[in-house]
């Protein structure tokens, strides 16, 4: 018996048979989802403004136990943004470098910003000789805030972050090396996870479309970590210091977190960002 198939036949019967491929993320959908999270840091980025106000002055009028209250609350804004904050490299290390990035360490002149003034008040337990780093920090995150404003946020850069965030945590900062004189270091650890979770809230209808299973094993994650860094939290809502963890406690932190990292590397790909 001899069976004829009109052309229309065939291509349905074609259809069935090769699997469907969505259409790939587009530039175009990226638009919505980038302006939000612009949106996001300006916000992070006000915030740490007006804390690095209040935190300066306590500096300047002697305040030493107000100064060292708002050190962590106020530095945990510009983790946040940290992605975006580290395009203005000059910036960057002048509000955020660590001793280590210095010839003479903390007695290098050019040691600035936060991390040199919690030395001193923490080490030194003092806010003299401090007006100079504390006029020069203002100046640096006002600096921050027009150039953060008038910024084209590069997508690439924006998706990489979330993984950036979670990978700076998992392979330095769980060692206390980032706030090692005043052990804050939990404050830090959040403000990288709120700004990871942040970006992918902002791609989840995105991800959820290209690979829906991803999106849930990323949300699950975050919120075993969420859980894990609520266990030091205190009445007030201040964090323990992170000298008082355990190395257990450590090593169960850095595990979700690596995880999250590694994770969240293949967002780029998933979205078709190089």
């Amino acid at each position: 018996m001899n069976f004829k198939f009109s052309s229309a036949a065939f291509t349905l019967c074609a259809a069935l048979l090769v699997p469907s491929v969505h259409a790939a993320v587009t530039p175009l959908e990226l638009v919505k989802p980038i302006a939000d999270y612009k949106v996001y840091v300006i916000s992070e980025v006000d915030q740490l403004v007006a804390g690095t106000h209040k935190f300066t002055d306590a500096i300047k009028r002697g305040d030493l136990a107000q100064a060292k209250a708002l050190y962590a609350p106020t530095r945990v804004h510009y983790e946040s943004i940290e992605p975006i904050a580290e395009l203005f490299s000059d910036l960057d290390a002048s509000i955020d470098s660590r001793a280590d990035d210095h010839e003479k360490r903390e007695k290098d002149p050019g040691f600035t910003g936060f991390h040199r003034i919690e030395y001193a008040l923490y080490t030194e337990n003092t806010t003299k000789g401090l007006d100079d780093l504390a006029d020069r920090l203002m100046k640096d995150v006002l600096d921050l805030q027009s150039k953060v404003k008038g910024l084209v946020f590069p997508p690439s850069k924006v998706v990489g972050g979330a993984a950036g965030l979670m990978e700076e945590v998992a392979a330095t900062k769980v060692s206390g090396e980032e706030d090692r004189y005043s052990h804050t270091d939990l404050y830090d650890f959040q403000g990288n996870v709120d700004g990871s979770q942040k970006i992918v809230k902002l791609l989840a209808p995105l991800i959820k479309r290209e690979k829906p299973a991803f999106l849930e094993k990323v949300n699950s994650n975050f919120a075993t970590v969420d859980k894990i860094l609520a266990k030091y939290r205190k009445p007030d809502g201040s964090f323990e210091t992170y000298d008082k963890l355990t190395e257990s406690d450590k090593k169960a932190l850095v595990g979700p977190v690596q995880l999250l990292a590694e994770d969240l590397s293949q967002l780029r790909g998933i979205l078709g960002l190089k």
